[in-house]
């Protein structure tokens, strides 16, 4: 992410989304994600947010601190050993050696004037493993000035039992330390693994918009948070309608699109496809259940293709404001159907011209292209010489651009722009290569 992606994205979900805390960056990386702390940092002062935001930090001495003081954050996410195998095989050191470590970058923290939160990495494997040495961790911990103490499945392999079973030991045994879950999604459990760390009594969860994280992703924040408000006594500070806004927001700054299926978010979830479920709508929303669209922004859409019959092109026809008889509304059915078969799209803003066409009527034709000439190659400007036909006269235009395309929608913006019309505007697009 650039500096300004990171920026808009931080303003967004906690102004807008209201997350808790948002980690935003992992100390010493870059000359330029330091920039763009400070920058995002320079930000949350002036809003009075500083205490939301968090850096990931590691046990390297006053290295991470020195790095953090310079980027103006206030918390530092500590990265510790959660696990005997991770101790001795990247660090080679003994849990002796390594505590001193960890209290010596917390005590230098504190008197810089950060606060402090400790990762207990790969603790999953750990309490499996070593729970010996999890448990002298944590209670040396419990000595420390610190906040809040992650438990991280940090490769994914916790089931639901196991998590509870883990989470709970600890609890049991230091009920006043502030424990979050911090699931991984490598089984496609990390939802299932975060409600059972709430049932043992956890204090937060950590997730990511969309799942983004290492391998299969950390645990998807927009079917945590549904979860969460519709299957526990729990309750989150998320504004629920803000969420697709923010899915959409982060799915074009990563480059990384979400599947039309994904829970909650995806293009498709809302959409009805089979015409029965289209009727049973209509008769009393007979297939509805508690995900309501409007929860997150959004709305109920019926699918036109070969599946849909009359009552999903009636609830199409009726979003459109548009009333049709039935024999004209069974025509465009057929018409529906027979576009579906050649394995056409047919969309919500494709049916006043089937309408149309069925209809015997033929749209108005605003612009007619002439012609249109493209130029592009080495050493040359792309540009684009374009006639356009408007009520009987023909408007001429050149432009350049950065491209053949770009070059041929500036000359067509001009002449639209002369003759006060509009043109439909690209929000969004994809571009496939077949294998």
């Amino acid at each position: 992410f650039s500096t300004s992606e990171k920026l808009n994205i931080a303003k967004f979900l906690l102004q807008k989304l209201n997350v808790d805390r948002v980690e935003i960056a992992s100390a010493r990386v870059s000359k330029g994600e330091l920039e763009t702390v400070q920058k995002i940092m320079e930000w949350a002062a002036t809003e009075q947010l500083t205490e939301r935001i968090e850096i990931l930090g590691f046990v390297d001495g006053n290295k991470t601190v020195d790095w953090i003081k310079d980027s103006g954050a206030k918390v530092l996410n500590l990265l510790t050993k959660g696990s005997l195998h991770h101790l001795e095989k990247q660090l080679g050191k003994t849990p002796k050696e390594f505590f001193t470590d960890v209290s010596f970058v917390i005590e230098y923290a504190i008197k810089s004037g950060l606060k402090i939160n400790v990762y207990l990495e790969d603790w999953s494997n750990g309490f499996r493993n070593s729970p010996d040495y999890v448990k002298s961790l944590v209670e040396h911990l419990s000595k420390e000035h610190i906040e809040r103490i992650f438990l991280p499945d940090t490769l994914g392999v916790l089931s639901p039992e196991e998590t509870f079973q883990g989470v709970d030991s600890l609890i049991q045994k230091y009920p006043d330390i502030h424990f979050e879950f911090h699931g991984h999604n490598d089984y496609d459990l990390s939802v299932a693994n975060s409600l059972q760390a709430i049932r043992a009594g956890v204090k937060g969860l950590h997730a990511s918009i969309n799942g983004l994280g290492e391998r299969a992703g950390n645990t998807p924040l927009e079917a945590l948070v549904t979860t969460i408000h519709d299957k526990s006594n729990s309750k989150t500070n998320i504004n629920e309608i803000a969420i697709t806004e923010a899915s959409r927001l982060v799915e074009v700054f990563s480059g990384k699109r979400i599947s039309a299926n994904r829970p909650i978010v995806g293009e498709d979830v809302f959409t009805q496809t089979a015409g029965v479920h289209a009727d049973g709508d209509k008769k009393g929303n007979l297939y509805a259940n508690p995900i309501l669209p409007e929860r997150f922004g959004r709305k109920r859409s019926y699918a036109l293709g070969k599946l849909a019959g009359k009552a999903s092109i009636s609830e199409n026809v009726k979003q459109l404001g548009m009333v049709l008889s039935d024999v004209v509304l069974q025509k465009v059915l057929e018409r529906v159907i027979e576009l579906g078969d050649q394995n056409k799209l047919v969309t919500p803003e494709d049916l006043p011209f089937i309408i149309a066409d069925v209809s015997g009527r033929t749209g108005e034709k605003v612009l007619t292209i002439k012609s249109c000439n493209i130029h592009s190659g080495i050493g040359i400007r792309p540009h684009a010489q374009i006639e356009l036909e408007y009520q009987g006269k023909i408007h001429k235009e050149i432009s350049e651009g950065d491209g053949g395309y770009d070059a041929f929608m500036n000359a067509l913006t001009k002449i639209t722009n002369r003759l006060g019309i509009s043109i439909p505007k690209l929000i969004d697009y994809e571009v496939r290569i077949p294998p």
